[in-house]
This record gives structure tokens, sequence and C-alpha cells, in this order.
């Protein structure tokens, strides 16, 4: 459940917004199954969900990872190749000075209007020869941005334009700076020509990008209608390899597939040789539990990633939280216990990270991950909340190692 970890909320009665939601689909797992928490990356780390998503499906990954930047381009169908520069990018609204008024352009901005958008994009931004670059939208304010200069292999190894995250490695970390924010300029991270180069290029496309929306006739028609503009774009966890990891079927012996909708997560599980199934609305729960129940037909497991909580938790909204839990646990949980043997299936629930509605953002608290089915023995738990959790029987456990543990403890 996407960014489901919360802290307790003073408009919640001090409560998170799992303990206040009514959730009896997630409540009868619990009854008959164990809690605990996870430290998806490790302590201290406060997660993008894309390296997040690989911890806690196995993998334990450190400096050589390649950045979000390349498994979002994977998962939007961008063609990638090494030696080419991959940023995960948000349309945002800026003033005149380049301070940030919002890094999602009021969050309100349309497929259709983003897609005309990165269409102008693709078409008005040209770099210095022989760099080429592309756009490409993925979903609401969200896109992909590929650089390549033919017969050179650019370093990834420069700092984000995008100032909410920085770069630690190959991963992306929120960070916990508050106040005004201005759109960063790309600075190479060690002294070679293939970093300076991929930092000027970056630069020169957050210019140019800038140049061709802030006259575009969709950002004209929403400033008319009192809405922000998407007038520039931020540029962050640039990448220029595609990974090299072994398959989840290598790895844990198990045939896997996917449920995911957003770029990011398809992307991960396509790298990682799972079968990948996007539902036909992002918020179709009843359409992935159905499915959840037909690929366990042909498959050991199925990975399903559920947004929904994340959104409300970075505007934040603990109230609309709560909703999107209670949703969640109606549209998907409900059905699919109803149908369900859990005898012979195990049913693992967490979360990729925290999104505390308080900081409006990701945070390094640990998740709650309940696990119930199969062989699995209870443990005294009543709910899938935090607090519980921090009471279960698994106690605390590292994302790379959820994976195994419930392998190797309820599956052999």
């Amino acid at each position: 459940m996407d960014g489901v970890g919360d802290r307790p909320d003073p408009k919640l009665g001090m409560r998170t917004p799992l303990d206040a939601a009514r959730t009896p689909g997630l409540d009868s797992l619990a009854s008959r199954g164990a809690t605990g928490l996870v430290y998806t990356v490790g302590k201290g780390i406060a997660p993008e969900s894309d390296v997040a998503v690989f911890h806690m499906l196995g993998y334990r990954l450190g400096e050589e990872y390649p950045g979000r930047g390349v498994i979002e381009a994977v998962g939007s169908g961008v063609d990638f190749r090494d030696g080419d520069l991959a940023l995960r990018a948000n349309f945002a609204t800026v003033d005149d000075h380049m301070r940030i008024i919002d890094r999602r352009a009021g969050r309100d901005l349309s497929d259709s209007e983003a897609r005309e958008l990165a269409e102008a994009l693709n078409e008005g931004v040209r770099l210095t020869p022989p760099a080429e670059v592309v756009f490409r939208h993925t979903v609401g304010h969200r896109l992909v941005v590929r650089i390549r200069v033919p017969g050179v292999k650019l370093s990834s190894n420069v700092t984000n334009t995008d100032p909410a995250y920085r770069k630690v490695g190959g991963m992306g970390v929120a960070t916990t700076g508050g106040g005004e924010m201005r759109v960063e300029r790309a600075a190479p991270l060690d002294g070679s020509r293939e970093a300076k180069l991929a930092a000027d290029l970056i630069n020169e496309v957050t210019d140019e990008a800038y140049r061709v929306l802030v006259r575009h006739q969709v950002n004209s028609a929403r400033s008319r209608a009192g809405r922000l503009p998407a007038n520039v774009i931020l540029m962050r966890d640039a990448g220029a390899r595609l990974p090299s990891l072994p398959g989840i079927d290598k790895l844990h012996g198990l045939k896997m597939a996917a449920i995911a909708d957003m770029p990011v997560e398809v992307g991960v599980a396509g790298i990682l040789g799972m079968h990948v199934e996007r539902s036909p609305e992002l918020f179709n729960y009843d359409w992935k539990s159905s499915k959840v129940l037909e690929l366990l037909n042909s498959y050991d497991g199925v990975y399903v990633h559920l947004k929904g909580p994340d959104e409300p938790g970075h505007d934040g909204l603990p109230e609309v939280k709560v909703r999107s839990i209670e949703i969640i646990d109606g549209g998907f949980f409900k059905p699919l216990l109803a149908d369900l043997d859990l005898e012979r299936t195990v049913v693992a629930v967490s979360a990729d990270h925290a999104t505390p509605c308080q900081l409006k953002s990701h945070s390094d608290d640990p998740v709650p991950l309940l696990v119930s089915g199969g062989s699995v023995e209870h443990d005294g738990s009543r709910r899938f909340t935090e607090a519980e959790a921090a009471r279960g029987g698994l106690g605390i456990l590292d994302g790379p190692d959820v994976l195994p543990t419930i392998i190797r403890q309820y599956l052999k």
C-alpha cells in the first residue's frame, strides 16, 4: 500500500490514518496473522518508491543502483541504451525568479494537458548538437526525460534540479528541509568530462523547457482559470545504464506476476522478470482483486502495488488518507478475501515507505508489516496499524529480509 505508513496526527485525535480507518478486511487478516515493522531501505533513510520496492522484493541495492530515471524509462517504454541519461521529472510551477510555487503544478494537471505539454517539449526543445532529448509523459504531472549524445557515454554522477530529493549513491532520498525552494542547477559530482557534460545538458534542458512551457497555450488557459501553470520541469535520479540483477525466479525460486500501474513499479517488475498486468484504471481495486485470483492459478505469487494513500500524505490531508485506506480495504481486500483460500495462501501487506501527513513527504519511519494465512501463527495482533506492528511477533525487519523470511518460514 503506497505510502500508507504515517505518524499520530492531531487532526485524527493523535491516531494514524491506519488506526483511524475502518478496515474489516485487514483486521480479519491481522486476527489470524502476525505483524511487525520494516525499515524498507535502512534506518535514517527516507526512500523513494523505486529502491524501496526493490528492497521489499528481496534485493539489497547499493552504489551500483542505476537510479529511478532508468527504471521509469524502462517502465514507460522509452528507448534507453547504456550511456544515455534518463531522469524522472515533474511538471511544476515557478515564479519569474525560479522560486518553486508547487512541485506538482497544483496536482491537477490532467493527462491530456500533460501529454500536450510533453509533445510541445519534444517539438520545441533543441539541445546543442549532437545532443538529443526525448520527453515522455507518464501519469499526471510525471514524465521521463532521456538525453542522448551519439558516440558519448554520459555519466549519471550529477545532482538533481529538484530540491525535494538528494542523490545518495544511486538512490533518491527525500530531503527534510522546508522553507523556500528554488530550481537547482545540476552539478557534476566528480571531475569527469562525462559528468560535466551531463550536468550542462540537464541545465540546458531546464532552460529550454521553461522557454517552451512558460508561453504555451495550456498554461495560458490554466492561468486564466485560476490554476497553476506547469511552466517548468524538475529532474532527479539520473541513471546512465540498465541494472544487472538476477531475476526474481532465480533469487527466490518463485514464478511471480505483478499488478502495477505507475512506470516505476512496472519498470521494477519488468526488470526482475515478472509477468506484468496493468489495470484499466488506477483505482479499480475490484479489478485488481479479481486479477490476483486469476494470476494465482498460473503463478506462485503476485506482487500488487496499490496506489491511494501516498498522495494525501504528500498533500497533508489525513482525513483523505483515512478514506483512501478504507476504499482499498473495501474495494480490494474484501472481495479478495471472499474468494481466497487462506489455508493454502500467504498474504503479506506492507508499504514501500511512510508518507506522514504532517511532513508532506516520505520519511524514514519504519512501516507496518502483516503476514497472514498458510501456516502463520497468530501473535495476538488485532489490526494492521503502526502501534500493533510495533508489538507484533515478527519484530523489526530490514526490507530485503521480508520476502526470504516469509518463504523460509511459511512457504517451505
